[in-house]
């Protein structure tokens, strides 16, 4: 999983060579959303009701759809059109580092604005690391205007925001609903393909140049990147929890910025790696891996 999320950015840096940031997004999305349509009609999923008797395969209460309608804008089509476009101007390696934000972005959002979790004074802490990495990696110093590269980045922590805000309105509106996993990631990734569909005229219709690099980069970012590997996602969160399942926040951007540097040839300045370690350490603390060393009281006799 961590691989084929981690070769994603790989693959939408090729892919852009020959189609519109606009067909990246639209491509992996239906595609991926056709791989889970194939995967849930064949395994037909269901959630056992209170009585015991098994529930529908898609819910039919009209409010969940309204929730996976925000979900898809948040966890799809806002984020993957923000990463495709920041890969115009920054380097597969570079929003792969972005993306390792996302821990950071769900500790604000589930605190902040879902009040769905209450951070200690550590994870806090963490939060304040992570967004000090972030400001090491813009470099703000470098710059005098709005350029294509900050614009970039910036899209790059756009797309993470929507993330932190997916999982926190996800907790807070539908995690507790009788929906079983591989229906959820159907759903997250169907609806958002419908939104990709009604938005084909704008995004979907320019000229392209096609060869097997670009066509092979869309397969796999769309079939595995963006279908089977929410299938994994589940099948990790079920053996392992939560907090192991976290750990391809680790995975994903050494993956990312190896397939970067080793196919690519991209080079880093000093201060990315410097602020990609601040975001990690962040991380770490922001979920609980590491805590600040608390001071010892002698006791007194």
């Amino acid at each position: 999983m961590g691989v084929v999320w981690g070769a994603s950015f790989l693959f939408m840096k090729v892919a852009l060579d020959g189609v519109s940031f606009g067909q990246v997004a639209w491509s992996r999305t239906v595609l991926g959303a056709l791989a889970l349509g194939v995967i849930v009609l064949i395994m037909r999923p269901r959630v056992p009701r209170a009585d015991g008797t098994p529930g529908p395969v898609l819910p039919r209460e009209r409010v969940v759809w309204l929730h996976f309608l925000v979900v898809s804008l948040t966890t799809c089509v806002i984020p993957y059109l923000c990463f495709a476009w920041a890969e115009q101007y920054v380097s597969s390696s570079l929003a792969s580092i972005y993306n390792a934000t996302t821990p950071i972005m769900t500790a604000l959002m589930a605190t902040l604005v879902f009040r769905v979790e209450r951070l200690g004074l550590s994870r806090w802490a963490g939060v304040g690391v992570g967004i000090a990495g972030v400001f090491v990696i813009i470099a703000p110093w470098q710059y005098q205007a709005l350029t294509g590269s900050l614009a970039g980045q910036l899209a790059c922590l756009v797309a993470t925001l929507c993330y932190g805000f997916t999982f926190g309105y996800q907790r807070r509106f539908l995690s507790q609903r009788p929906i079983a996993p591989a229906t959820f990631a159907f759903l997250s990734i169907g609806v958002s393909a419908v939104v990709m569909l009604v938005l084909t005229p704008w995004l979907a219709l320019s000229p392209i140049e096609l060869d097997w690099a670009i066509v092979g980069s869309l397969l796999a970012l769309g079939i595995l990147g963006t279908g089977l590997a929410y299938i994994w996602n589940i099948n990790v969160l079920r053996a392992w929890g939560p907090t192991g399942t976290s750990t391809v926040t680790y995975v994903t951007p050494v993956v990312g910025v190896a397939l970067g540097v080793i196919l690519l040839g991209e080079r880093f300045s000093w201060h990315e790696p410097v602020g990609a370690v601040l975001v990690l350490l962040g991380i770490l603390l922001a979920q609980g891996r590491l805590r600040m060393p608390r001071r010892r009281v002698a006791a007194t006799a």
